[in-house]
């Protein structure tokens, strides 16, 4: 049994999309089964988005940018599939991500640019894959080339239900994904996966454990396996849409780029032998889990920094909007969301000057791990700067249905305009201002910049451990061991007027 198509396509067009989302996948939205996806008003917005952006990759003047030629089949494929072998490629990949993410103004966070980087780390640590069992480095591979021959729109899923996070799935296995049992013809999985960002419109989903379970032993739940999303047994639920509403209000970033989060459900399914990667090795999932995220990391920067920039770009164009774009205060806020936009530069950088060869033959970026704890700290602060400079106005703006009321309307003129701006523009601008910042999709995509990159506490004392702090500590022990010490000097006693100097210095100074 496989699932690998046999006759690769090449690159995606958004009219191939669309029509591939009606593939009959068991897809559920406020309890209602969805047809198809892709025709649906709560994920058709979003859907038609993701088609216009691979759309681009077809036009002459960014052919170069945003493909690739595949040597193996002759095929124009996605740049974001290409390995790097060098830091050249790396850095063009760079500027494909900068492209595609300029594009979606930092918003998509499970875009075909960032996913399609993880297939190539799973390509990457193929080889490592191999050295438990043959078959699944060849499985690795094969899923690799048929997603990127293929341009396939991937969404990947790692956390685990939330039941009772003080228990041991070993104690109540429904706490995670396990395995239970094998066959010929596979592997047999039952479970849930929460938070499968994209999972309503992407077209296979790769799943692998969260980095928690590597620790305990439940080799059980170690299991590493893609899927397409219309498996049987497979069900998807869709959390509630977040870019529409009832009232009037456009919410052009909300019915664009909401990516639809969603639970995933395996009711006993049937995984073939040939879309497993990995089973029942904790050591091995231990080490692969940072190893086929290395270029995914690295291009979430792209994307933060993208967000970023249109962060700063709102805020100040509100700041303008209402003449207080030369306040020293509001001055001071702008300045510092260009810092948070300026270091996502230098990590990105910083990156690529300490990448290395993989065992493989790819060309890896640094590990970003500390400035990932970063982006989740700063994350909430560059959100609330733009809030505090809309403040109250982010609230109460007009709608169309309210600007094309003739009893209204010169009310609005008068009162709700801006300093240089008509009050039809200031609306559209703070409105899209509250969706970044307030609204469902704005608290979404804050939620979002917290959580994705893991547990915070935890990644924080990863940073910790490694660190590598040994040749300073061991400077300090030096300096405090009497028999390695600083030696003494034959210097006279300071005088009493000499003693009393230096404190009467510090005192003043401070």
């Amino acid at each position: 049994m496989t699932l690998l198509s046999p006759e690769p396509r090449g690159l995606l067009t958004g009219a191939r999309y669309l029509a591939e989302l009606d593939d009959g996948r068991e897809l559920y939205l406020d309890g209602k089964r969805v047809a198809n996806p892709a025709e649906h008003p709560a994920f058709r917005p979003a859907a038609e988005e993701l088609g216009r952006l691979l759309d681009l990759q077809h036009l002459p003047e960014h052919r170069e940018l945003l493909t690739w030629k595949d040597p193996d089949t002759g095929l124009r494929l996605a740049r974001a599939y290409q390995p790097p072998t060098t830091l050249d490629e790396l850095r063009v990949q760079r500027r494909s991500a900068e492209f595609w993410h300029a594009e979606a103004l930092g918003q998509q966070g499970r875009s075909p640019a960032f996913m399609a980087s993880i297939a190539v780390g799973v390509h990457d640590f193929r080889h490592q894959l191999a050295s438990a069992d043959p078959r699944f480095g060849a499985n690795a591979e094969a899923w690799y080339r048929h997603c990127a021959q293929n341009d396939l729109v991937l969404s990947h899923a790692l956390g685990d239900p939330q039941i009772d996070r003080s228990a041991n799935p070993l104690d109540d296995p429904d706490l995670a994904l396990r395995v239970l049992a094998e066959n010929e013809q596979g592997i047999v999985v039952r479970g849930a996966k929460q938070l499968t960002t994209l999972a309503p419109l992407a077209h296979e989903v790769l799943v692998y454990l969260s980095a928690s379970f590597t620790q305990g032993r439940a080799e059980q739940f170690v299991v590493w396996f893609a899927l397409p999303l219309n498996t049987p047994g497979l069900i998807t639920l869709a959390r509630e849409p977040l870019g529409t509403a009832p009232w009037g209000h456009g919410h052009p970033l909300g019915a664009r780029y909401d990516e639809q989060d969603a639970m995933l459900f395996f009711d006993d399914v049937l995984v073939p032998w040939d879309r497993v990667f990995l089973l029942r090795d904790a050591d091995l999932a231990r080490r692969g889990l940072a190893r086929i995220n290395a270029w995914s990391a690295y291009v979430g920067h792209i994307r933060y920094r993208e967000r970023l920039r249109t962060l700063l770009a709102t805020a100040t164009l509100l700041a303008e909007s209402i003449g207080v774009s030369q306040f020293r205060n509001i001055q001071e806020d702008l300045g510092q969301l260009a810092g948070y936009a300026e270091l996502t530069e230098y990590f990105l950088d910083a990156a690529e000057n300490r990448g290395a060869r993989t065992d493989a033959g790819l060309f890896a970026p640094g590990d970003t791990f500390a400035s990932r704890v970063w982006s989740a700290e700063v994350a909430g602060h560059a959100v609330e700067i733009v809030r505090k400079i809309g403040a109250s106005g982010l609230l109460m703006q007009p709608s169309p249905g309210d600007l094309a009321n003739p009893r209204l309307r010169p009310h609005l003129d008068r009162w709700m305009r801006g300093r240089n701006i008509d009050v039809e523009l200031k609306s559209r601008l703070f409105r899209l201002a509250w969706e970044l910042t307030g609204d469902g999709f704005g608290q979404r995509q804050d939620l979002y910049e917290y959580v994705h990159r893991g547990d915070l506490a935890r990644n924080r004392i990863t940073v910790f451990h490694r660190y590598d702090q040994s040749a300073t500590r061991a400077r300090l022990l030096a300096l405090l061991d009497p028999a390695t010490g600083p030696e003494p000097t034959d210097e006279p006693e300071p005088t009493a007027a000499a003693t009393t100097a230096p404190a009467a210095t510090e005192e003043a100074h401070a």
